[in-house]
């Protein structure tokens, strides 16, 4: 079923909106969930829990790529239950990697300051991945958004792992000169 139709089903309040978008993106959501928690039982609480909020939000909201759409709501699903999980230290996952290779690129501002800027800071990235090859911004987002492991990338792409994480540490670094040429304060 197209994307559209199950949006429409959404729209409609047709229970049928729920399994027609689990046929379609249930793997696609397991996965980014996984990616973060490294649990499946907590991954498929929170695939679940992305079809509630996809509920919830249809209407009054119209995604136009329902693929972002759950994609958000999954990943903002597991980082809170990533969050939940190590402050009782029960942790798992690749997390712990992913958030180390970018803290370079975080600043210690406050929350406000921070929204204050954040629309310039979406604006500058993605001109940034604008600007790469497409080999290199699917490596980066499949680590740094679907929270692959390098394995993962280094097969999916027909590379071997060294000279992925080479290429990520690359793409880091022209990331970082970017936004402090851009006045961004990492």
């Amino acid at each position: 079923m197209d994307d559209a139709k199950i949006v429409q089903l959404y729209w409609d309040r047709n229970e049928q909106a729920i399994p027609a978008t689990a046929d379609k993106y249930g793997n696609y959501c397991a996965s980014i969930a996984i990616n973060i928690l490294g649990n499946k039982e907590d991954a498929e609480e929170c695939v679940n829990d992305t079809y509630m909020k996809a509920w919830n939000a249809m209407p009054p909201h119209r995604p136009g790529i329902l693929s972002a759409f759950l994609g958000k709501i999954i990943r903002n699903l597991a980082f809170n239950r990533y969050k939940h999980n190590t402050a009782d230290k029960r942790g798992g996952g690749v997390m712990p990697a992913v958030l180390d290779e970018l803290s370079d690129l975080t600043s210690g501002k406050d929350e406000v300051e921070h929204e204050i800027n954040r629309k310039e800071l979406v604006k500058a990235i993605d001109a940034f991945l604008d600007s790469l090859s497409p080999e290199k911004r699917s490596i980066f987002i499949s680590r740094y958004w679907y929270t692959d492991s390098v394995s993962e990338i280094a097969r999916r792409h027909g590379m071997k792992e060294g000279a992925v994480s080479m290429t990520l540490n690359r793409v880091r670094i022209k990331l970082r000169n970017c936004l402090l040429e851009r006045g961004f304060e990492l």
